[in-house]
């Protein structure tokens, strides 16, 4: 596809022209100084604090010691997606670009930004390097696989055993357990179950929980068309995130808290309870992860679950090959090859905690929660459902989010949730 139609169809998947116009005017300070021809050019969310950011960037330097390549970097965070859409527009984007499938890159297959890798994993012999359910899961619709899935996730509990023996309870697996619990917590002065209630965290943990009394066919259905009320298991999943947040069982305020707040309530011992991605797990702190059991989300009694949730995704970052790149495979399979490589993915695995899509024994020691959440999800006790990012339409991703923030708040009913969700939905 031409880039002149990737920038009519960027265009015309949102990105607005007030965004746009003060952006492209500093796009030049976007490229790396060093890029050209000869010059693979990287863009990556691995950067900052992330989970297997200081691996990412010594892997990059042994490439170019051992290689003699010319690698230019560039790393965003949350951000990648609308920077990378922004350097597609002026023609200057990334090779390759490192990031999660989740929002706008959702559309970027589809508007042309970056070339389905469906000829590349027989050629390249990754077919049998990365497992079958994670290359279903980044197909889309037409058969097109998005990008090679690189990281991926589990979504399980973490409840800290410590605090709750100190209160007289062992682990809730059931919403009684977790009611009486949250009471204890609160009597002792800890607070329950932490959670960034105005970020993705709230939202995901909002949908997990409507999830309990959604067979998966309707869980999709629903993530989908955003129409709560039409559903009879969604509406009584949102009347029960209404009890729940009534009974005390969120932290005061959550609907305040992002995914770092509740991090940090949690690791500092002020919470005891949290939902979270196996890669925040892998920055609990030592002396936390040894008090703390991993687990699902309790259960509610007239659930269509017959054991706690966890959300289970082979989604997470890919190495998506922009149309610069498909010009440079000669650049770009090299690299996408060695960070495929076993002594790689190992390095991710033991000295980050990442969880990988590449088929390895490697497993992690130095990081407790991270394999005891692959054994939970291997044990049979969780009950997996599914990561409603892939079926959330990119327009109205933000949107829920707002929505489900205010879902955290006090005083909002059951009605009032469901419309601000379809309203999220329609406005898009």
């Amino acid at each position: 596809m031409s880039s002149t139609l990737s920038r009519r169809a960027l265009l015309g998947a949102g990105l607005g022209g007030g965004v746009l116009a003060p952006m492209l005017g500093g796009c030049a300070s976007l490229m790396p100084a060093a890029s050209g021809d000869e010059t693979l050019v990287v863009h990556a969310q691995f950067a900052g604090a992330v989970a297997g950011a200081d691996v990412y960037r010594r892997v990059v330097q042994r490439y170019r010691e051992e290689f003699g390549a010319q690698i230019a970097t560039l790393s965003n965070g949350s951000d990648l997606p609308i920077v990378f859409e922004t350097s597609v527009l002026a023609g200057k984007e990334a090779d390759i670009a490192i990031v999660n499938m989740v929002g706008k890159t959702l559309a970027w297959t589809e508007a042309g930004a970056t070339v389905p890798v469906n000829p590349y994993l027989e050629e390249w012999g990754l077919a049998d390097r990365i497992t079958d359910g994670a290359v279903e899961e980044w197909t889309d619709e037409q058969g097109r696989v998005r990008a090679f899935p690189y990281t991926r996730t589990n979504w399980p509990v973490a409840f800290n055993h410590r605090i709750l023996e100190e209160v007289g309870l062992e682990v809730p697996t059931t919403t009684e357990e977790l009611y009486e619990a949250a009471d204890r917590l609160r009597s002792a002065g800890y607070g329950p179950v932490a959670i960034g209630g105005s970020d993705w965290t709230g939202q995901k943990l909002f949908m997990q929980i409507l999830q309990s009394f959604l067979t998966p066919e309707q869980a999709r259905e629903v993530f989908a068309s955003g129409r709560l009320g039409d559903s009879p298991g969604a509406a009584a999943g949102v009347e029960h995130f209404v009890e729940l947040r009534e009974a005390g069982v969120f932290v005061d305020n959550a609907q305040g808290f992002n995914s770092d707040s509740m991090l940090t309530q949690y690791t500092a011992g002020e919470s005891a309870i949290m939902s979270s991605m196996s890669s925040a797990l892998a920055l609990v702190p030592d002396d936390r992860a040894a008090e703390t059991t991993i687990g699902g989300w309790p259960v509610p009694a007239s659930a269509v679950l017959d054991q706690p949730s966890v959300i289970q995704s082979f989604n997470g970052m890919g190495l998506w090959i922009s149309e610069n790149g498909s010009r440079k495979l000669d650049l770009v399979r090299p690299f996408i090859e060695y960070l495929f490589s076993e002594p790689v993915i190992g390095e991710f695995i033991l000295e980050s905690g990442r969880d990988m899509n590449a088929i390895t024994e490697t497993r992690s020691e130095d990081y407790p929660l991270v394999a005891q959440a692959q054994d939970v999800m291997a044990s049979g006790t969780v009950d997996p459902v599914i990561l409603p990012d892939l079926l959330i339409p990119d327009t109205a991703f933000e949107p829920l989010t707002a929505a489900t923030a205010q879902a955290y708040g006090p005083g909002v009913g059951a009605d009032q949730i469901i419309e601000l969700v379809e309203t999220a939905y329609r406005n898009v």
